[in-house]
């Protein structure tokens, strides 16, 4: 994918300015977007699908809880409908790094105040610095401060925490434990602005595998959470007691007794492993620490449950099992502590994949424990709860019967975050790798009852999209999913029955059917762990049953798969070997000729002797039913990166091709193809139903169109588009796959990398679109699409800007301004965050800023505007969504740059040429 560069490193003590303020919008899973595209926006319904490593409580409102998760993004539940809602949504392809949420904090005092650090990876697979993104109401907008490094959402240790927290008594307050050796960081303003913590003496030496050539298990995993005691503050002042936990065996847990100006490792502390979580319970002065031998959240062998009595400074082993047992085989986490009743403990076995997770419960402030299962002689359990997964019964995992010990639906794996509800003590949810478990009579399990577990993931969605298919008829989607496997989705508003089965896949990475007998499908997976009986799998039967292929030899991966237009071939292109291709459903396999092994692969829709394939930037057909393939002679189709290509329903020889620099069609089966103009990227393509009166099948596409990502959609076969989603609704990354339903005109399926299968669905009452040779709008900043508010203004949803449609840059008269310069320096570069204010007494309809400086600073890279330089004049024009300013209104900027000498701020600016106040 095209990703911004990396932004330049501030100096890492210094303080870090609000770069970037945005605001974006949450909603239901059948959320309405802006109504000039005409679209509503939701999701099929799988519900879950991936890791949730935190579950928060607000601890001043009753029924206020988050969830985050490592690549999906964070989402609020509602307790009317019982329904999670995603709060992210409008991060866009540029940014899909901002999906990863590594930790989040709802504020006690102001509950519409809610924080989260995002990012994805800290190693180079990821090229932009984390954020704290910061809202003040409740995740429907959010504003956003740039850090000067990374931050991992999904890197190994992300279930430890929380590691942003708010202090309970000047709300001003924020703390965030960061990894990589970054140290703790503190804001005072609310979290605009972010200082290290200079006199802070531990910034972490753990790493999964410090001597792997793999920087994923190379990575410091640093500061990892952060606690108060709030009896040792008053309202309006910095709590004074602060206790931190740090990825250290043998230095773990640090403490200020004055407000963070001091730190001392808190004595006697236990050493030898990872503090995964810290919790304090003001009311009996202690703090309680569940440690593991690892960061997780995959593995952990060993760990300890320790309590200190912060008054005496006394720790007591207060684990549920002795180090020396030989039935303990796992760390702890998901600890909690009941605020109704603080004599009330609970912790999870971090991760016990065999035969199950374990949860304990003490009443007694740890001096006894019990389990929500015990052996009842080998392989028989008594259990202390019962289950209902109806809300997701693939949770399964394809499985029909129970194998003992292992029960047929386990408790959960990588159970890092387990909360009880700080309002009502038979309230708990936690988080598993797949879901989230939730009981409503926990302390049932004090009287010898059982506790009743539900599943609480109605509204998450948090699977990666690898490949989608919607053949006409009954079934309206096949998925393919990573980790999951996919589903057959014959009502998209119900989650599934099962996964895949015979064979189980773990991931599935292609999928696709017979257009003209759709009841034959063929799907292509490989195993997350462990093997598979085949990657193949074939059926004749919608999906209802499958049955494992044969392979060819050499087979190590799944690779791509096409089934012919009449059912009657597959051409397969599997890993670890080249192209072949079946005439018998899968039971024998040819090798196919002429084609690069590992090429992608695709069938005509109408021709069954046609297939298709692409590899390292050429185009190739067969007109033989896949046995050999001729290289196309057309030409300027990138080498790598990212391409998608699929063939058109009812149009013989109709071709189109997504790739990164542009979006190509071809009426001749491949022999040439014609650029589609104004497409710079050309993200995923697909088809669906023709408009009314149409003959030609409406053409979906993920693409960057004149300077704008969207998503696309063209009812005459690309003469003219009209982006049909907003900025709202963006999903990060969506270039693996879009395609429309060919039942429904309109409908068009979406893949997104951590936000589940999205779905649109049109109103019928879009604007006109624009022609393919129309001129776009000025082009979207690649840093943030996100519209910036002052701080005088409420944050809206951004209007959504009309395709073709240029901002008037026209000043009316009476226009003033003043503009608030501040810059962070290092030695050869410096980040500026600008704050322009409009003071005249007219409406700004578009705006160009003019900054000019003397000592050479060069622009490298800028947000939230169009940037660019001439001489010593650095100019921004307004995005297409903050070029309107009224009176009073204000409007963040930002840049990177670089300098010789001394960074001086500009001598002057201008807005459409009348002088600014600088300061």
């Amino acid at each position: 994918m095209r990703v911004p560069p990396v932004i330049a490193p501030l100096a890492v003590a210094g303080a870090v300015a609000a770069l970037v303020l945005g605001a974006a919008s949450g909603g239901s899973a059948t959320a309405t977007a802006a109504a000039a595209t005409g679209y509503t926006w939701g999701n099929v319904e799988i519900g879950g699908g991936g890791f949730v490593p935190g579950i928060v409580y607000n601890q001043g409102e009753q029924g206020l809880v988050y969830a985050r998760t490592d690549i999906g993004g964070a989402y609020r539940l509602d307790p009317a409908t019982e329904r999670w809602i995603p709060l992210l949504d409008h991060v866009g392809w540029d940014e899909w790094s901002y999906t990863g949420v590594l930790s989040l904090a709802t504020d006690a005092v102001d509950p519409d105040r809610v924080y989260a650090a995002v990012g994805t990876y800290t190693n180079d697979w990821d090229p932009l610095n984390g954020a704290v993104l910061r809202s003040s109401d409740r995740g429907e907008t959010w504003q956003r401060t740039i850090l000067p490094f990374k931050v991992g959402g999904n890197m190994p240790g992300r279930g430890m925490g929380e590691r942003l927290q708010i202090d309970p008594h000047d709300n001003r307050v924020l703390y965030l434990g960061t990894e990589n050796g970054h140290g703790l960081w503190r804001s005072t303003d609310r979290g605009v602005s972010w200082s290290q913590v200079a006199s802070f003496p531990n910034p972490g030496t753990y790493a999964q595998d410090p001597t792997s050539d793999n920087s994923y298990l190379t990575q410091n995993q640093g500061v990892v959470w952060v606690t108060f005691d709030p009896t040792s503050g008053t309202a309006g002042s910095p709590t004074r007691t602060i206790y931190v936990g740090v990825a250290d065996k043998e230095n773990n847990v640090y403490r200020s007794t004055d407000a963070g100006a001091t730190w001392q490792r808190v004595p006697g502390q236990p050493t030898g492993f990872i503090p995964h979580k810290g919790v304090y319970d003001a009311q009996g002065g202690q703090l309680y620490v569940a440690t593991s031998d690892t960061g997780g959240p995959y593995d952990g062998a060993k760990g300890q449950v320790h309590r200190l009595d912060a008054a005496t400074g006394t720790w007591t082993d207060i684990s549920p099992l002795p180090l020396a047992s030989e039935d303990l085989h796992y760390g702890f986490s998901g600890l909690t502590v009941d605020r109704q009743d603080p004599d009330t403990v609970m912790v999870a076995s971090q991760v016990s994949w065999w035969p199950d997770v374990v949860l304990f419960r003490s009443t007694d402030r740890g001096a006894t424990w019990t389990r929500i299962w015990d052996w009842a002689g080998y392989p028989a359990r008594s259990l202390r709860y019962s289950m209902d997964y109806s809300a997701t019964p693939w949770i399964t995992m394809g499985a029909t019967s129970a194998t003992e010990p292992e029960p047929l639906v386990k408790l959960g794996w990588m159970t890092e975050s387990l909360e009880i509800d700080p309002f009502d003590s038979d309230a708990m949810m936690y988080g598993t790798g797949a879901t989230v478990w939730g009981t409503d009579n926990l302390t049932d399990w004090d009287a010898g009852g059982k506790i009743d577990l539900t599943i609480r993931a109605r509204g998450i969605e948090e699977t990666a999209v690898l490949d989608l298919a919607a053949p006409p008829g009954a079934v309206e989607l096949y998925s393919g999913l990573g980790d999951l496997g996919g589903f057959v989705h014959a009502d998209i508003a119900r989650v599934p029955e099962s996964i895949y089965t015979q064979p189980v896949h773990g991931s599935v990475t292609g999928v696709d059917f017979a257009q003209s007998a759709p009841a034959t499908v063929v799907r292509v997976g490989y195993a997350v762990d462990g093997e598979v009986e085949s990657h193949i799998a074939v059926s004749t039967t919608s999906g209802a049953s499958w049955w494992a292929g044969q392979e060819p030899a050499g087979v190590t991966s799944s690779g791509t798969v096409a089934m012919s237009a009449d059912g009657g071939r597959i051409v397969w292109s599997p890993r670890g070997t080249g192209v072949h291709v079946s005439t018998t459903l899968g039971s024998s396999w040819t090798p196919s000729t002429g084609v690069p092994a590992q090429a992608q692969v695709e069938s005509d829709r109408v021709n069954p002797m046609t297939f298709y394939a692409y590899a390292a930037g050429t185009f190739l057909t067969s007109t033989d039913g896949g046995a050999s393939f001729t290289p196309s002679t057309a030409t300027g189709f990138p080498s790598e990166g990212n391409v998608r290509f699929g063939a058109v329903p009812g149009h013989e020889g109709h071709v189109w091709l997504a790739a990164e620099n542009g979006l190509y069609r071809s009426t001749d089966a491949g022999v040439s193809f014609t650029k589609v103009p104004g497409f710079e990227d050309g993200g995923a393509v697909g088809f669906g139903k023709a408009a009314p009166g149409a003959s030609y099948p409406a053409v979906y596409t993920t693409s960057q169109r004149d300077g704008v990502r969207g998503f696309f959609r063209s009812t005459d076969g690309g003469s003219t588009w009209l982006r049909i989603n907003d900025d709202e609704h963006r999903y990060a990354w969506t270039g693996a796959a879009i395609t429309g339903d060919p039942d429904v005109f309109g409908r068009v399926y979406v893949g997104t990398n951590g936000r589940g299968i999205v779905v649109g669905t049109s109103d019928g009452a879009a604007p006109t679109p624009t022609p393919s040779t129309t001129a776009g709008p000025t082009p979207t900043p690649t840093v943030t699409t996100d519209p910036t508010p002052g701080p005088t203004v409420t944050p809206t949803a951004p209007p959504t800007p009309t395709p073709g449609a240029s901002p008037t840059s026209t000043p009316p008269p009476g226009a003033a301004c003043s503009v608030r310069y501040t810059a962070n320096s290092w030695s050869t570069g410096f980040t500026a965050g600008l704050r322009i204010t409009h003071t005249g007494n007219a409406t700004l309809d578009g705006w160009t800023l003019r900054l000019t400086y003397a000592d050479g600073q060069r622009l490298q890279q800028g947000w939230s505007a169009d940037w660019s330089q001439t001489g010593p004049v650095v100019t921004a024009t307004n995005a297409p969504w903050n070029g309107r300013l009224t009176p009073g209104a204000s409007v963040d900027v930002g840049f990177n740059g670089t300098h010789t000498g001394t960074s001086t701020p500009p001598t002057s600016a201008t807005l459409d040429g009348t002088p600014c106040a600088l300061s």
